[in-house]
């Protein structure tokens, strides 16, 4: 059995066979995240793009647990010249880990450090865990591939954005859950600011009135999948 916790925004972690694997850890400034950054350890940590609130507390919780930060090779390259031990990767491609199987798919978005330098494209994260399949969208509109990320991957567990302005609204997000066919979808990067202001449990019931499964998790509740 696996755990998946929620600190809000698109910050998770996922506890699979004694491994802890964050993805975007964005904790520090984070205003729905229950914990502090320094109350978090991980193995791994699976970014989706260098955006502040993604990136987030990724070099201090790596350097501090000696954690490998697995990204797009640009991205990779940002963490391991600063110190941080990096694997890189690129979109389309896999790589077997300890704990699973990650490949990057794309997304569309963008993707810069706090300083504007270019970190890559960014990308959406598939995690092939035990025979589980669970899809992090990071931060992406809709596009019609997802269709083919469904097909080709049957998805256990969805992780989508519903907060709009910087990625899908609910009505698109809704629309990737028909394309991705996933067992259940969680909703994610919502109500952290004012401009991506979304009701979680109103889209778990647009989903469910598809005949399709979702849940909101609370900020800091975990699941076990």
């Amino acid at each position: 059995m696996s755990k998946l916790t929620y600190f809000g925004h698109s910050a998770f972690l996922i506890e699979h066979n004694n491994f802890k694997i964050l993805i975007d850890p964005f904790i520090t400034g984070n205003p729905l995240s229950p914990v502090k950054a320094s109350d978090l350890s991980a193995d791994f940590i699976v970014l989706s793009h260098a955006h502040g609130d993604h990136f987030g507390d990724t070099l201090d919780i790596a350097k501090r647990c000696n954690s490998t930060v697995i990204a797009v090779n640009e991205l990779a390259n940002y963490v391991a010249s600063k110190g941080a031990k990096a694997h890189n990767m690129h979109i389309g491609g896999s790589y077997e880990f300890p704990f699973g199987r990650v490949k990057f798919t794309i997304a569309h978005h963008g993707s810069s450090s706090n300083e504007g330098e270019y970190m890559g494209e960014p990308a959406g994260i598939l995690l092939f865990l035990n025979g589980k399949v669970l899809y992090h969208a990071g931060d992406t509109g809709l596009f019609s591939d997802m269709k083919l990320i469904g097909e080709m991957h049957k998805i256990n567990i969805a992780l989508l954005p519903i907060g709009d302005n910087f990625t899908m609204g609910m009505n698109d997000a809704l629309k990737a859950v028909e394309l991705l066919n996933p067992e259940l979808t969680i909703p994610m990067h919502y109500n952290t600011f004012p401009v991506i202001k979304a009701n979680p449990d109103q889209f778990v019931e647009m989903v469910k009135k598809t005949g399709k499964n979702a849940r909101k998790l609370e900020f800091g509740e975990t699941f076990e999948f």
